[in-house]
């Protein structure tokens, strides 16, 4: 058993690096607004029974999402080949619009950020940004799914002390006591829109110190536990906001963009399976919630499950049993 998942994940990793390395040559000029699908003698539509490559990002998360997607597609007869860990959004997502890989489940805001070249920022209403993602994704030869309601986006958390101590509930009620906090989050928080200056802007907060940690990362979270902050900025799936019992100050002046997951399907993928494709892809998004994703992630890099396992398992908790994957 442990060879042939060996092998399999040697399989994986060649295919994957020949994905990447196919896409340097040709990522410059793939999300241009000319750009629109797969360039011909690339995955060509109408051939039936050819394998759907499931592309993730390089971090647990998204191997897990990417998992979660492709065994829904399983369950229902679709053959999909997972390829996880391709790396960042700048090589991801050009590899998708160009017909490299053919699904992979995004984050909202940041994909249409990414995709309009900045043109256009997400806000903090889900449909808003998926009608715009949408729009920009359809130019492009890719059909977005409906959002999950998970998200994963920034949240300010402090500890379970300083919100009973302060009568803490929402980011606004920080503004009677900043003064005398420290805030800690990324080093470059200071000029990120979505942080120090969004903070500064749109609640009036201006903190007695800042001190640049890492994103969402184990360093902000010793620094918080062990008191050196007051308030920091992680993530809405971060296992470590249940597992430690933190507080996530309710952005009641919708300061954050939508980060809804969503799944990003090339078009002639949809056309040649038909819509049965996208009903499966929205059914998973319909059942998954940002709660049950912090907790499938605190399985996975908490507790070290398989990713493959924790999606599995979690289906069949759905009513979506996953069957055996296509390995080529």
């Amino acid at each position: 058993m442990k060879a042939g998942r060996t092998i399999t994940r040697t399989r994986r990793t060649v295919f994957g690096a020949a994905v990447l390395i196919g896409l340097t040559a040709m990522c410059a000029g793939c999300i241009s607004g000319t750009s629109r699908g797969p360039p011909s003698g690339g995955y060509a539509a109408g051939r039936h029974n050819a394998v759907i490559d499931v592309g993730s990002f390089d971090f647990p998360e998204s191997v897990l999402l990417a998992n979660i997607y492709a065994d829904a597609l399983k369950a229902k007869g679709f053959p999909v080949r997972i390829l996880p860990d391709l790396g960042s959004r700048e090589l991801v997502d050009p590899a998708l619009m160009s017909g490299l890989i053919q699904l992979v489940p995004e984050y909202a805001g940041s994909a249409l950020q990414f995709i309009s070249l900045g043109q256009m920022s997400a806000t903090s209403d889900v449909m808003v940004t998926n009608k715009a993602l949408t729009e920009q994704m359809a130019d492009r030869g890719i059909v977005a799914g409906l959002p999950a309601a998970a998200q994963n986006a920034n949240a300010i958390v402090v500890r379970p002390s300083t919100a009973s101590r302060y009568r803490l509930r929402s980011i606004a009620d920080l503004a009677r006591v900043a003064p005398r906090v420290v805030f800690g989050g990324p080093p470059e928080c200071p000029g990120r829109v979505y942080c120090l200056p969004g903070l500064r802007q749109s609640y009036g907060l201006r903190f007695k110190s800042f001190i640049p940690l890492d994103a969402g990362g184990p360093l902000t979270l010793q620094a918080l536990q062990a008191g050196d902050i007051d308030v920091a900025l992680l993530f809405s799936t971060d296992p470590s906001i249940s597992a430690r019992h933190l507080v996530v100050l309710a952005d009641d002046r919708r300061l954050q963009p939508a980060e809804n997951i969503t799944p990003l399907v090339s078009r002639d993928v949809v056309a040649r399976y038909g819509a049965g494709l996208v009903a499966a892809l929205n059914a998973v998004s319909a059942r998954l919630d940002t709660l049950t994703l912090r907790a499938l992630d605190a399985r996975v890099e908490t507790h070290g499950q398989d990713p493959r396992q924790v999606a599995e398992s979690w289906l069949r908790t759905q009513g979506l049993p996953s069957r055996e994957r296509v390995d080529r």
